[in-house]
């Protein structure tokens, strides 16, 4: 037998050098003393506690404090000395730790790019900012909702144009949550109506827009008109959501027809090319106009002022004649008929020669001759070949120099040009 098995004879502790419990009751009558332990301990128990004693002991004190009273070692009645039980003192124990695991279980902490929308049984209370936060639990309902972080949707679509073509768009748009408790609260399933409502949006904008320009030149303002219109919808839904971009990764046509449509951009490539050469021609040829036009008008400008400026000095000479002609009419007479038959003679190659008063008047073709003897392959000699003697012409030579010589001689001389 064990030695601290109950109830045996072998009451030897092993660590207790031989010593016995209990004194002289051996065990029996371990109720019957006054301070209600198990028998005194032998005079040597220097050993480890005994772990059925300390479970004893432990149940005897949460006895205690519950309210119950020690027990009698004997007859198992209740001590003289015991209070009565307190039967609510349990279940208040049991309340008080439940309450404090309830409470605990209601802290909870808020990221710094997160906000929290607190439902208390299902109805909005408010919106929790970042930090420790502690709401009931099993009461509120928090549901956290990324603010910060830019969320991104991508459709691929084929779609009718405005002239019947069929073309094929990726769209992708990257959007924020604005507003925690409308994202939460007025839509279901906030993704699944972006979804929708860009698919329409998107739709709306093609149906409108010719094919051609869908595919070229039309693909900015197909973008900005597609995020214009999707933010207005996800606005009437209340969803909370912020778009940030709209891109049209690509446009294309259906498979059997895109090497039809290859051409057709070539060609509008083609056509625009021509169109830029000319307008290079133009900037080119324009202005060189435009410098002639220029000169046209100045060169006008300048004739006009010439001849005004002749006509106003002929009206000058003509007054001044005028004088002179008051004062002198004879000679101004004279004068102005000189002038008149030299504005006509000298119209004329011809030259009219008076030689004397009483000889008639003698024509020579003075050009010719002086033409002759200026050609470096005639001789002297071959001047006269028109006929006219040397002498005859040498006699006219002198009386032309002496007439030019003489201010009273009336024989005049005009050579044309």
């Amino acid at each position: 037998m064990a030695w601290n098995e109950p109830g045996g004879g072998n009451q030897h502790d092993p660590w207790s050098g031989g010593g016995r419990r209990g004194g002289n009751d051996g065990g029996g009558n371990r109720g019957g003393n006054n301070d209600g332990n198990n028998g005194n301990k032998g005079g040597n128990n220097q050993g480890p506690p005994d772990l059925d004693e300390a479970l004893k002991k432990f149940q005897e004190k949460l006895s205690g404090v519950l309210g119950g009273g020690k027990k009698s070692g004997g007859g198992g009645k209740k001590g003289g000395g015991g209070k009565p039980r307190n039967v609510f003192a349990l279940p208040g124990l049991i309340v008080i730790v439940a309450l404090a695991i309830w409470a605990a279980m209601g802290f909870y902490l808020v990221d710094q790019s997160e906000r929290g929308v607190v439902l208390r049984f299902g109805e909005y209370q408010n919106t929790v900012t970042p930090g420790l936060q502690w709401n009931p639990p099993l009461i509120d309902e928090v549901r956290m909702v990324n603010v910060t972080r830019v969320r991104s949707l991508t459709q691929t679509q084929s779609m009718l144009t405005r002239d019947e073509n069929i073309v094929e768009v990726e769209i992708s748009a990257q959007y924020q949550v604005a507003d925690p408790r409308n994202f939460v609260l007025n839509v279901r399933d906030p993704e699944l109506s972006l979804d929708n409502a860009l698919d329409s949006s998107l739709r709306h904008v093609v149906g409108g827009t010719d094919m051609i320009d869908i595919l070229t030149s039309g693909r900015e303002i197909l973008g900005s008109s597609v995020s214009s219109r999707l933010q207005s919808y996800l606005d009437n839904y209340g969803a909370g959501i912020q778009l940030q971009t709209i891109n049209i990764e690509s446009t294309t046509a259906p498979e059997p027809v895109i090497d039809a449509f290859d051409d057709v951009i070539r060609a509008r490539e083609d056509r625009q090319r021509t169109i830029n050469q000319g307008m290079a021609y133009a900037n080119a040829i324009i202005p060189e106009a435009q410098g002639q036009a220029q000169r046209v008008v100045e060169q006008g400008q300048g004739y006009r002022e010439s001849v005004v400026a002749e006509a106003q000095g002929q009206a000058n000479r003509f007054n001044s004649l005028l004088a002179e002609y008051e004062n002198s009419p004879e000679i101004m007479r004279e004068r102005m008929y000189i002038d008149a038959i030299e504005d006509v003679f000298g119209e004329t190659p011809k030259v009219l020669l008076d030689v004397s008063d009483n000889a008639p008047m003698m024509y020579l073709p003075l050009e010719q001759l002086n033409r002759g003897q200026g050609s470096s392959g005639r001789s002297s000699e071959g001047s006269g070949s028109d006929g006219v003697d040397p002498q005859v012409l040498e006699r006219l030579r002198n009386t032309s120099s002496d007439s030019s010589s003489s201010s009273s001689s009336s024989s005049i001389r005009r050579e044309g040009r």
